[in-house]
C-alpha cells in the first residue's frame, strides 16, 4: 500500500491520540483505520506512513493506557488496583490491552509494575505470580466493562440490582490477595498437567 503523500499533515502521536478519543466514541469493534483517518480528513493510507500496521497502532494505544499505571511504591493490591483502573479509563481499555497482551505486542507496563510489587512485599516466584495477576486483573476488568456496556444497552439481566458490578471490587480484591499468596510448591505444579482420561 502506498502512503498518502498528504501523511505529514499528522504526526504519530496526533494519530495516536485520536484514535483514542474515537475508540471512546465507537469502542474497540468499531475503530477502523478509515474511520480514525476520517476523524483526521486524510485517506486511510496516510495512516500508515505512522503505523505499519493496525496493530501497531492498537499496541501504541494499549501502551498509552497502561503508561498511566503508577510508578511508585505502592504495595501490591494498590499497584493492581491502578492497573484495573488504568484500563477503566477508555472505552473496550481492558479488552484493547488485552488483545495486543495476547498477541505479544506492545510494552509491559503492567506486568513489570506488578513484579516490582511482588518483590517488594518478598513473594515468591515472582515472574510466573506476576503474569497469572495480569491475566487475572485483564480477565477481571473485560468482565466488568462487558456487564458495563451490556447494561448501558438494556441487555444485562433484570435481577432487581441496580448496580451490576455490585461486589465485584471485593471479588477483585480477594482474587489479588489469593493469588499474591503462598509460594507455588510442587503439588500446584503438577497439577498444572491434568491427568489423562482412562481408555
Amino acid at each position: 500500500m502506498v502512503p498518502d503523500p498528504n501523511s505529514t499533515r499528522h504526526d504519530r502521536d496526533g494519530v495516536a491520540r485520536v484514535a483514542l478519543l474515537l475508540l471512546d466514541e465507537v469502542g474497540l469493534a468499531d475503530l477502523s483505520m478509515r474511520r480514525i483517518a476520517g476523524k483526521l480528513a486524510v485517506q486511510p493510507s496516510a495512516l500508515y506512513w505512522h503505523f505499519a500496521s493496525k496493530q501497531e497502532l492498537l499496541a501504541e494505544l494499549a501502551d498509552r493506557v497502561t503508561a498511566t499505571i503508577p510508578r511508585d511504591d505502592a504495595d501490591l493490591l494498590t499497584t493492581a488496583r491502578g492497573i484495573r483502573d488504568a484500563l477503566f479509563t477508555y472505552r473496550d481499555g481492558a479488552e484493547l490491552v488485552l488483545s495486543t497482551y495476547a498477541l505479544r505486542l506492545g510494552s509491559s507496563h503492567a506486568q513489570s509494575a506488578l513484579e516490582s510489587a511482588l518483590r517488594r512485599q518478598g513473594a515468591t516466584d515472582v515472574e510466573e505470580r506476576a503474569v497469572a495477576l495480569l491475566h487475572f486483573v485483564l480477565g477481571h476488568a473485560t468482565l466488568v466493562q462487558q456487564r458495563m456496556h451490556a447494561d448501558s444497552y438494556g441487555a444485562a439481566r433484570a435481577d432487581g440490582a441496580h448496580d451490576i458490578t455490585a461486589g465485584l471490587d471485593r471479588v477483585f480484591d480477594l482474587g489479588v490477595s489469593a493469588l499474591a499468596g503462598a509460594p507455588i510448591d510442587d503439588a500446584v505444579s503438577a497439577a498444572s498437567t491434568p491427568p489423562r482420561d482412562p481408555a
